[in-house]
């Protein structure tokens, strides 16, 4: 029977993640569809898994004998899912560890750590409390206004606590890697996470000046060199025009986090709810 309802749950998660978000849709509803996509499948295996582990081998439920082969499935995955953010924190730990080798300077009435690299590249670094990292390229490339501009739009990644939110979700990518679409997701995210920052940073600077800074990152090559922590990569092609798209055409306001959308974080317990029925 916990063979059954696994693979019951597995097929629930795969033809959830075989979903595709519109493109046209606004940036809010892009934002909590993808996010639903990204994490509801990987988290109900999580929960099933463990409601199946609490549940154990011997026993029936709802007539039928609970099997062996259901507990070792569900103990795989939690185990996998364990050390996928054993792994995830370490390397964090690791990139965090090494960017406090580097020294703070004042960047645009802004505490910052300055790397010494050549490529323009800024950051926001840490969990909960993230701070600014920059590099030596980004402050010679950028002229004092469009400093501001990158600051701003990496303030506003601080203020939406994006590098915490974004070790979870990296999290639930690594151990739900072979469900479809997963990548295709982490992208989307990837890029609603950009333009909401963006959004939020033309609240305090020249929606201009913020173009333009991109268009000059976006000239480097591409290099995370210290690590996921959440970073804010220099975006580069297509995504580069959506972004400076989205910033000329301001139409949708920003909208804070609105919890109601996000209560299908309920269904998530649902499994548990079949402990009762296990005798």
């Amino acid at each position: 029977m916990h063979l059954l309802t696994i693979l019951i749950v597995v097929s629930i998660a795969i033809l959830l993640r075989s979903r595709t978000v519109s493109a046209t849709k606004e940036w809010s509803s892009r934002w909590y569809q993808t996010l639903f996509l990204f994490c509801f499948p990987g988290l109900l295996m999580l929960t099933t898994a463990v409601a199946v582990l609490y549940m154990g081998c011997h026993g029936h439920m709802l007539g039928m004998r609970a099997g062996s082969v259901g507990c070792l499935i569900a103990i795989g995955l939690i185990l996998f899912a364990s050390a996928s953010w054993f792994k995830l924190a370490y390397q964090s730990y690791c990139s965090l560890h090494q960017l406090r080798c580097y020294p703070q300077e004042t960047i645009a009435n802004t505490t910052a750590r300055v790397l010494d690299l050549e490529l323009p590249y800024s950051a926001q670094a840490g969990f909960w409390q993230s701070e600014l990292i920059v590099s030596r390229g980004l402050l010679t490339v950028l002229d004092a206004e469009h400093l501001t501009a990158v600051v701003a739009h990496e303030q506003a990644h601080a203020k939406y606590r994006d590098p915490f939110w974004f070790f979870w979700l990296g999290w639930i990518r690594s151990f739900s890697f072979w469900l479809p679409n997963t990548e295709a997701l982490w992208q989307e995210l990837l890029l609603l996470r950009e333009l909401r920052a963006d959004r939020q940073a033309t609240e305090s600077v020249d929606f201009l000046l913020l173009a333009e800074s991109l268009l000059a990152v976006a000239k480097a090559p591409l290099e995370p060199a210290v690590g996921y922590i959440g970073f804010n990569d220099a975006q580069t092609g297509d995504r580069l025009q959506v972004r400076i798209d989205s910033l000329l055409n301001q139409t949708e306001s920003i909208e804070e986090h609105c919890w109601q959308r996000c209560t299908w974080l309920g269904w998530l317990f649902l499994p548990w709810l079949t402990i009762p029925l296990h005798y």
